[in-house]
């Protein structure tokens, strides 16, 4: 996985490598995927959702350039998978999952592997986390049509934020916080479920 999917495709942060080593991907796939779980693909975890293809993974990492002083906004727990990435490089994570059960069990999983500097919301995540704002670094792994207001507020200046933005198809883009305003970079086309919303 890390030679052919990563390092060959240009993921180069010696930091995400690392993390992309360390973190077992079997851990968060049902055990009907366990065999597919280092292929390059997504996969899916119930209710609808899916586990992201390695590549995906490492890439947003990279692009966030987090450090180990960093504290990052996750929305969408999902399998957990992507939260365990970010916890091996970060300080502290702070991850909101709108499914239940899906949180339960990322939750579970996460705290069976030893994470300690993680913290779990059950919400929406297009309204962040205001508690624990402002964060150096939000990730979305679910696609909402438009970047949630709440989210770029809850962005320090000087932070980053990754996002997939779309509805059938989406662009990964990077947004970076500076003092007068929000500067955008769209970066490669991506596939991901919706993000789920409150009614």
């Amino acid at each position: 996985m890390i030679t052919r999917q990563l390092q060959a495709r240009d993921i180069r942060d010696p930091n995400v490598l690392s993390a992309m080593r360390k973190v077992p991907r079997h851990e968060f796939v049902p055990d009907t995927m366990k065999k597919y779980a280092y292929n390059d693909e997504p996969l899916p975890i119930g209710e609808g959702q899916t586990i992201s293809q390695p590549f995906i993974v490492a890439y947003m990492t990279e692009i966030l350039k987090l450090d180990k002083n960093h504290r990052v906004l996750e929305v969408g727990t999902g399998s957990g998978y992507q939260t365990a990435v970010l916890a091996e490089i970060a300080h502290q994570v702070f991850s909101v999952e709108i499914i239940a059960s899906l949180s339960q069990h990322a939750k579970d999983i996460l705290l069976g592997l030893g994470y300690k500097n993680i913290r779990f919301k059950i919400g929406d995540g297009s309204s962040g986390w205001l508690e624990h704002a402002p964060y150096d670094a939000v990730i979305v792994t679910a696609a909402p049509a438009t970047v949630p207001s709440a989210l770029e507020e809850q962005l320090q200046i000087g932070g980053r934020m990754i996002v997939p933005l779309g509805e059938a198809y989406q662009d990964l883009v990077l947004l970076s916080r500076e003092k007068k305003k929000t500067k955008r970079k769209t970066l490669i086309s991506v596939r991901f479920v919706p993000l789920v919303r409150q009614e």
